[in-house]
């Protein structure tokens, strides 16, 4: 899972829509849902993408009626990325459904030679500190290590989900960011400042498909 250089260059959208409580008061700020359309070039609006090694599969689609961002891996990485602005005080917790088709064979993020995932969902908090979610072929879920990443940038690994035990159908998953900053760099969190989602397959040289949707934060 080798992360670019640019990761701090996301895209100038921000927040595409929020839900208010009964009273009035914002319960959580939605990410993406992938319902917004597309540009000219396929791209969710208000995404980037970025292709890392060779050239980036993806379409918007709805997979069982739900609006979702489709990404398939040939022995390629890219990654889709937005800039947001979230107050982790305020909105501590993270969550999103993933569906993953096609695992890596044998992937694994804490050998380089087998980093590869069919999911990823990177939370930066700044230039130099992130978490990343993954879906990984073989290491154990719960397992946190380091993630690769460039000089003096720090990204710590949380495996979420292991192996093809739940392939093939939507999970919808929940995280306090808040928490897990606290865990893995131990002090409390800044605000998130970008989201990442990210496939790649071409250390193993195999191929790997997920689903994402539903991309949120919340106040509980």
């Amino acid at each position: 899972m080798k992360v670019k250089r640019v990761w701090i260059h996301f895209a100038v959208w921000t927040v595409l829509a929020t839900s208010m409580g009964v009273a009035g008061a914002m319960t959580r700020v939605v990410v993406a849902d992938f319902s917004s359309g597309t540009t000219g070039k396929g791209t969710p609006v208000g995404w980037q993408l970025n292709e890392k090694s060779g050239r980036a599969d993806f379409q918007v689609v709805s997979s069982e009626g739900v609006p979702a961002l489709n990404l398939r891996s040939r022995q390629t990485s890219f990654s889709f990325q937005k800039q947001i602005d979230i107050d982790t005080r305020q909105y501590p917790m993270l969550t999103w459904r993933w569906k993953v088709t096609a695992l890596p064979a044998r992937g694994d993020f804490r050998n380089s030679s087998r980093d590869d995932q069919a999911a990823q969902l990177f939370v930066a908090f700044s230039r130099t500190k992130a978490i990343v979610y993954i879906w990984d072929s073989t290491a154990p879920e719960g397992t946190v290590g380091e993630a690769a990443a460039p000089p003096f940038v720090d990204i710590k690994a949380i495996v979420v989900r292991s192996g093809p035990d739940k392939t093939g159908r939507w999970i919808t998953e929940k995280r306090n960011i808040f928490r897990d900053f606290l865990l893995v760099f131990g002090q409390e969190p800044p605000h998130v400042r970008g989201i990442r989602i990210q496939i790649n397959s071409q250390h193993t040289r195999s191929s790997a498909e997920s689903y994402f949707a539903d991309v949120s934060f919340r106040n509980s």
